[in-house]
C-alpha cells in the first residue's frame, strides 16, 4: 500500500479481540502496512497481565486496539484497568467493535479512547485512522509540502504560489492533510470521506467539489493536475517532491 514514516513502523501495537478471525485480519492489515511489532491477545485478562508485567520486562506499548464485547471484561472496562497501570495512563487506544450506537461511541470516547471504528470496516479506513492516532500522539515536526508549482504549510493552511499566497479552507486542509499523510499512495473515496466527514455514504460529489477547488489553488494547470491526481474508480493520490 505504500510507505509509512519509519519511526511509526517501530511502534508496538497490542490488539485484544476474542475473535480469532478478527485478530488475524487486523494483524495482517498492520503487517502489510509494514508494522512488525503487533502483539495479540484473545483474553482481556491476559492482555491486562501482560501490561502489568511490561514495565518490569522492559517492554512498551504504543497503541491499543480493543474490542468492546468480550467475556469477563469488556473493552471499556479493560481500558479503565489499563489506564490505572503506571506508564499506561496516556497510551492511545482505538476501539474496533460491532457496537456502533451513538451512546457507545460517546461512552468509549468518554473513557479515554482516541478513536472508535465500527465493524465491518474498510482495511484502509482502519489504517488511516490508526496512523492518524499515532501521528497525533507521537507527532514529529514535518516540513512544508513541496508540490513543485507551490508549497503548502499545513500548520498555517497557506499555499505559497508564484503569484502570491492563498489560504485553504478548513475542509480543503483536511483533505490535503490526509492525502499528504499518505503521499504517493491511492486513498480511496470511501476512506477519504470517512477521514474527513466520519462517514462514506453520500459524500462523493461533495468530495469531488472540494478536490476541484483545491486543485485551483495548488495546481499550475487545474484541468491537467500533476500533484493531486485521480485514480479512476478508486480515489485520489498526492504526488510530493522529495
Amino acid at each position: 500500500m505504500g510507505s509509512v514514516e519509519s519511526y511509526l513502523l517501530e511502534k508496538h501495537i497490542v490488539v485484544v479481540d476474542d475473535e480469532a478471525a478478527l485478530r488475524d485480519l487486523v494483524t495482517s492489515i498492520f503487517e502489510q502496512e509494514g508494522f512488525s511489532k503487533v502483539t495479540t491477545f484473545a483474553s482481556p485478562l491476559e492482555a491486562l497481565a501482560y501490561c502489568r508485567q511490561a514495565k518490569a520486562n522492559g517492554e512498551t506499548v504504543d497503541l491499543f486496539v480493543l474490542d468492546v464485547m468480550m467475556p469477563v471484561l469488556d473493552g471499556f472496562a479493560l481500558l479503565g484497568e489499563i489506564r490505572a497501570i503506571q506508564g499506561f495512563q496516556r497510551t492511545p487506544a482505538l476501539f474496533l467493535t460491532a457496537k456502533d450506537e451513538p451512546s457507545d461511541r460517546i461512552d468509549g470516547l468518554g473513557r479515554g479512547a482516541d478513536d472508535y471504528i465500527a465493524k465491518p470496516f474498510l482495511p484502509q479506513e482502519l489504517v488511516l485512522r490508526m496512523l492518524a492516532v499515532l501521528r497525533r500522539c507521537y507527532a514529529r515536526e514535518s516540513p512544508s509540502i513541496d508540490l513543485g508549482f507551490c508549497k503548502v504549510d499545513l500548520d498555517t493552511a497557506e499555499v505559497e504560489r508564484p503569484d502570491g499566497t492563498v489560504m485553504l479552507t478548513a475542509k480543503e486542509h483536511d483533505i490535503l492533510e490526509v492525502l499528504a499523510q499518505n503521499r504517493g499512495r491511492i486513498v480511496t473515496i470511501d476512506a477519504l470521506s470517512n477521514a474527513c466527514w466520519g462517514d462514506s455514504f453520500g459524500y462523493e460529489n461533495t468530495l469531488m467539489a472540494h478536490v476541484r477547488r483545491l486543485r485551483e489553488k495548488i495546481e499550475e494547470d487545474p484541468s491537467n493536475p500533476t500533484s493531486l491526481v485521480t485514480a479512476r474508480g478508486l480515489g485520489y493520490k498526492l504526488n510530493v517532491r522529495g
